[in-house]
């Protein structure tokens, strides 16, 4: 096989799917020293402007014809697509050979509607290395990389302990509610970070008006990728829903609480390679997951994650000496 040159790696979206292409991204480059491209939606630019491995990075605001012409003038040897969905099929018009990730729809159905795994634990991260064993790329299990500039301002002092607690997530089915999260925050002394978009702002200050304390801080929809990341990076643990920002988090090996409902960590996107680091709390309500994405629940209208007793967060948290 003749080593490829320059090579196009695709994925649009979201957080944390982003993140978890970033092992891939580092082998392609160590072991085949070539170009590596990245093309992805604009909004998602600050997760990899930083990464060393990508020699261009190439965004889109709407839609690939933005970019086909500038894509076409490349002359990539490979394309490797770790989106795998009708818009990245449309770069069949570049003529590049394409190397697919194969997503396991099929195995998922199984596992969503009838209980039968047949995943058998496979993560995405691995299926991802599967799409590249034509090109004779392993996988180095060092596990995510997430990388930032040498400086980054926030307003909060991170030499001291604190938690972060992430409330976002791509549907409503995967969050625990205000009153999950007031329990937990009202046991906990020390600073507590909460994290998330714009959607979650109202949120946090629901919480912290609820615990009526002053050190449980509001971050939602103010921080860049890379100020989230700082913080997450130097916190005791992050507490988090199934979300981008655990991978986020996994990619610096920190102590993760993450809390499953309508998903689990069956389907492949438990926190990659910290197992050590890595506490599952899944509802009692849930034997398999509900949906692939969240979208539904089949146990509650406001997902089975309501069900999560906020005393197993708590109990861990007294087990870390985070809680007395």
């Amino acid at each position: 096989m003749e080593i490829p040159k320059k090579i196009l790696v695709v994925r649009f979206s979201s957080i944390g799917d982003i993140v978890l292409t970033t092992p891939v991204i580092r082998c392609l480059k160590k072991q085949l020293n070539c170009d590596i491209h990245f093309l992805t939606k604009e909004e998602y630019q600050g997760l990899l402007q930083n990464n060393p491995y990508i020699d261009k990075l190439i965004c889109i605001k709407k839609g690939l014809k933005e970019v086909i012409s500038l894509l076409m003038n490349e002359q990539y040897d490979y394309i490797i697509d770790l989106h795998s969905n009708l818009r990245s099929f449309s770069l069949f018009k570049l003529s590049v050979k394409t190397l697919r990730v194969n997503k396991s729809n099929f195995k998922k159905f199984l596992l969503i509607n009838f209980g039968i795994n047949f995943l058998n634990e496979d993560h995405i991260v691995d299926r991802y290395f599967k799409s590249v064993k034509i090109l004779k790329v392993e996988n180095d299990e060092k596990g995510l990389d997430y990388f930032m500039p040498e400086r980054i301002d926030v307003d909060f002092n991170v030499n001291q302990k604190y938690i972060v607690w992430v409330l976002g997530a791509g549907h409503e089915n995967k969050k625990l509610s205000q009153d999950q999260i007031s329990e937990v925050c009202n046991k906990v002394d020390y600073p507590v970070i909460l994290l998330g978009g714009n959607g979650e702002r109202d949120l946090a200050e629901l919480i912290i008006s609820d615990c009526k304390k002053t050190n449980i801080l509001n971050y939602c929809g103010v921080n860049s990728f890379d100020q989230s990341a700082y913080l997450i990076k130097h916190c005791q643990i992050v507490i988090t829903n199934d979300t981008g920002f655990m991978h986020i988090a996994a990619s610096f090996d920190k102590k993760i609480i993450s809390l499953w409902g309508c998903t689990q960590p069956t389907l492949g996107f438990r926190p990659y390679l910290i197992e050590d680091n890595s506490i599952e709390i899944i509802s009692p309500k849930s034997t398999k997951p509900c949906s692939r994405h969240g979208k539904y629940c089949s146990h509650q209208f406001d997902g089975c994650i309501k069900n999560i007793n906020p005393q197993m967060i708590i109990k861990q948290l007294i087990d870390l000496g985070l809680v007395k």
